[in-house]
């Protein structure tokens, strides 16, 4: 093989690299393949001797870095849960807002409110960065008709956080076990990390569910 095409591979490679960045929805993501594409380019133009290519993606390099570490580094964030009511203006904005998101995860979800649904925002540092609208069932169960989290935030934390005993937001409840439908599967995937498991409800539709009584401690 030339060196010449082998040149070539490496340009592709960082090319390939800066679109895949530009798709994640995850800054951590994107900075992440951002310093690879940017290395592949640091590589390919000390090959073919093009300096200014060089300098610029050493800059580029240290930029994915900094904010990088950043990210990594932030351990003191604040999560937290606010209730509102069904009929809530904002709820209603947030919901339509992102309701081609929504759809992609839950696609069987409609909202109708009830004076029975319990709707909660999550907070990140005091963000609304997450949904959850359930209802409590007549067997002690509830139903988790949504649990979303907005794209920049799509890091399992506030899931984790909020089926944990640190939420509090399950301790009100006269509830056993919390269940939802399977959705799409980047959506089964999200409830498995966080602790429901799949079993067959009453009509032998799939169902996830976790035991609702083993989160009331909170997390030390």
């Amino acid at each position: 093989m030339s060196s010449t095409i082998i040149y070539e591979i490496v340009g592709w490679i960082g090319s390939a690299l800066v679109v895949v960045s530009l798709t994640q929805r995850s800054i951590f993501k994107l900075r992440f393949i951002g310093v690879g594409a940017a290395a592949s380019f640091l590589v390919y133009g000390i090959l073919i001797g093009a300096y200014p290519l060089v300098i610029v993606n050493v800059v580029v390099i240290a930029v994915h870095l900094y904010f990088l570490r950043k990210l990594t580094r932030r351990q003191e964030e604040v999560f937290s849960v606010l209730r509102v009511y069904p009929e809530s203006r904002y709820l209603a904005y947030f919901l339509e807002f992102y309701a081609d998101e929504i759809g992609r995860f839950q696609p069987e979800f409609s909202y109708d409110p009830a004076l029975d649904h319990r709707t909660y925002f999550l907070l990140r540092d005091h963000i609304p960065a997450g949904l959850v609208i359930a209802r409590p069932c007549q067997d002690d169960s509830l139903e988790i008709e949504l649990d979303f989290v907005i794209p920049e935030y799509r890091d399992f934390k506030l899931g984790e956080f909020l089926y944990s005993g640190n939420s509090g937001l399950f301790a009100d409840l006269d509830c056993t076990k919390a269940w939802s439908l399977p959705g799409r599967s980047d959506h089964v995937r999200y409830l498995e990390r966080v602790g429901f498991q799949l079993t067959t409800g009453p009509e032998g539709e799939a169902r996830y569910v976790i035991n609702l009584q083993q989160m009331l401690e909170p997390a030390t």
